[in-house]
């Protein structure tokens, strides 16, 4: 007997109205269902039975050949999987020809960079003058920016980690390997203020609790640049956005990428490349999300 395959959609979506999904759900999935019933149809396929895994794969690859998004090949998947699947179960089909079927691949998101005038106003207004952490606070900021560091790096940081005179980092990073990152006169300088109120043995993490009796917790890190980022009006600020932005001012100012690899401590250069792919016109965006005004008061 021919189990037509518009009649099959239409008893699915009432199975699935039955079960209490939401009319969005329901209308979503009717239109992405139809979308395939049109493409098969196109292909002469019009009875459930002689859809098979062939069929559902090359209608994904048409989706994307005429430029949808992989979020809607995606999407489209899930409503042909649960349809395929209810077949199966209902015992319309022997066998669920979307089993195995991988969806698209989403892009991998691209790390966020702050503008050069974000990263001034956080390493200027972040940090609290007056409060007992300020310099610890200051130094921590700028370390991130500055030397692009992990925050599992920065706080595993002895004090004979750090040669001032060479002005060079000993750094620790995944899997213990040890790396050499250079750092400016500017972090010299808090580098030396900071060990004159704080180093008693080269031996000591450069970062203790508030306490004194252990390291700088991660927990204590965000909050660090959590705080610094709030009072210079900054929102969606981490550690690792200070790092990524270290990386991104690098290549834009020319740093060639072996050099950016070795000093960030990527394994592989693919993971530098990705810095590539944010352009100036998304750093200038990000500095618009936080001053939407700036357009009328300068060209950026």
């Amino acid at each position: 007997m021919m189990e037509n395959i518009s009649d099959s959609i239409n008893a699915y979506i009432e199975y699935l109205t039955s079960l209490g999904k939401s009319k969005h759900t329901t209308v979503n999935y009717k239109i992405d269902l139809t979308h395939f019933k049109g493409y098969l149809s196109n292909q002469g396929i019009t009875d459930v039975r002689e859809i098979d895994t062939r069929a559902i794969r090359i209608f994904l690859s048409s989706i994307l050949g005429v430029g949808e998004a992989k979020s809607s090949a995606s999407r489209r998947l899930s409503a042909v999987r649960g349809f395929t699947a209810w077949l199966c179960w209902r015992g319309d089909i022997t066998e669920d020809p979307s089993l195995g079927l991988k969806g698209p691949k989403k892009a991998e998101a691209l790390p966020r960079a702050l503008s050069y005038e974000q990263i001034d106003k956080l390493l200027t207004e972040g940090p609290e003058e007056g409060s007992k952490s300020f310099m610890r606070d200051r130094l921590v900021l700028e370390l991130m920016y500055g030397a692009g560091l992990r925050v599992s790096e920065l706080i595993g940081l002895n004090w004979n980690m750090v040669e001032l005179e060479e002005r060079m980092l000993r750094v620790l990073g995944k899997g213990d390997k040890e790396r050499l990152v250079p750092i400016g006169a500017p972090l010299k300088k808090l580098f030396e203020e900071w060990r004159d109120i704080t180093c008693v043995d080269g031996r000591a993490p450069v970062f203790l609790s508030a306490k004194g009796a252990e390291r700088l917790t991660v927990r204590t890190v965000d909050r660090i640049v959590l705080r610094a980022a709030a009072r210079a009006g900054l929102h969606g600020v981490t550690p690792h956005t200070l790092r990524h932005s270290c990386a991104t001012h690098m290549l834009e100012n020319g740093a060639p990428l072996r050099v950016v690899q070795e000093m960030l401590g990527h394994e592989s250069i693919a993971s530098t490349q990705r810095y590539l792919s944010i352009t100036s016109d998304q750093i200038k965006k990000s500095y618009l999300e936080v001053h939407p005004r700036a357009l009328e008061d300068e060209e950026l």
